[in-house]
């Protein structure tokens, strides 16, 4: 199947980026590259672009895409291993970084994947197929309590208790191995008009097998101490769960001091790192919104080093 995937924030992203012709960008989550492509377009050859992805099928896919380039370096890797990358890359410090958090069009498409709550295909989820946890796995394995908790937590679920008790009562009796089979126990389970109410179950379990909000919140402070001054990270989100930690996440690191407010004097000697280019998050444009059905939910959130 080929790896199709339609950037979302495209124009947006790249104009905030502000980029040098000469400098050193790192796309956290490559993808196809089709941000790539847009920021290797303005680099000059002494410019370098360090793509990195945790799915090998998306890897393939940039290298096709961005073959006429040769400043590009690739990274089967997960994005909290950027202090690693760039060790590896020889790298200290780059200029400007961005992440497309969250699957991707291919994945979602690709019913062998175990995304879609719309194609049959196995209970997969896994962005980086090495990886050892599956979402089958959760749903057969953890405790009513686990499955409620996330969710809960991880897909705002109202129906989380009714609906883990349902999947632990079904696999008393069989096994579940295939996204139809769970989009079935999930809709007899919950007593709704809406159209698809499996769409939380899916993305609670894609962030659990992929420890999706853990690595965001892990990664951002990172990646802004591995920025030059002035350079930009921008990071798009897709639901309010990621959205929420970007923002209060650079609103910290825009901070000169974290102490609670009723302290007398300031004791954290928290380190004010970046100001925020965007107080409020970007969004699609109209013409986006009405040409890319993906992008109804997206937020570009932009902060720079300083």
């Amino acid at each position: 199947m080929e790896f199709s995937h339609k950037s979302v924030l495209l124009n947006e992203t790249i104009e905030n980026l502000n980029i040098k012709e000469d400098g050193i960008y790192a796309d956290l989550t490559l993808g196809k590259g089709g941000h790539s492509k847009e920021i290797l377009k303005k680099l000059s050859p002494n410019g370098l672009l360090i793509g990195l992805d945790q799915d090998k099928d998306a890897i393939k896919a940039a290298r096709e895409n961005l073959k006429d380039f040769s400043n590009v370096l690739y990274f089967n890797e997960n994005f909290e291993n950027i202090e690693n990358v760039l060790d590896e890359a020889g790298f200290n410090r780059i200029d400007g970084a961005l992440m497309d958090i969250g699957v991707s069009s291919y994945q979602i498409d690709n019913g062998d994947r175990g995304f879609s709550y719309m194609k049959d295909g196995p209970l997969d989820m896994r962005m980086n197929k090495d990886n050892e946890l599956t979402a089958k796995q959760i749903v057969n394995d953890y405790s009513l309590d686990e499955l409620w908790k996330i969710f809960s937590e991880y897909g705002e679920e109202r129906y989380s208790k009714t609906i883990a008790k349902a999947i632990v009562d079904y696999r008393k009796m069989h096994e579940i191995n295939t996204t139809l089979q769970l989009r079935n126990i999930v809709m007899k389970s919950v007593n709704t008009s809406e159209a698809h109410p499996e769409k939380r179950v899916f993305q609670a379990l894609r962030i659990e097998v992929n420890r999706e909000l853990e690595v965001l919140e892990n990664t951002l402070e990172k990646i802004v101490d591995r920025l030059n001054k002035n350079g930009r990270l921008c990071v798009i989100t897709f639901h309010s769960l990621e959205d929420r930690i970007v923002k209060n996440k650079f609103k910290e690191m825009s901070k000169k001091c974290i102490c609670p407010p009723d302290f007398p004097v300031c004791v954290c000697n928290h380190e004010k790192k970046v100001k925020l280019i965007s107080k409020k998050p970007i969004l699609p444009s109209k013409d986006e919104l009405k040409n890319n059905n993906r992008s109804h939910s997206a937020k570009l959130r932009v902060c720079e080093r300083i």
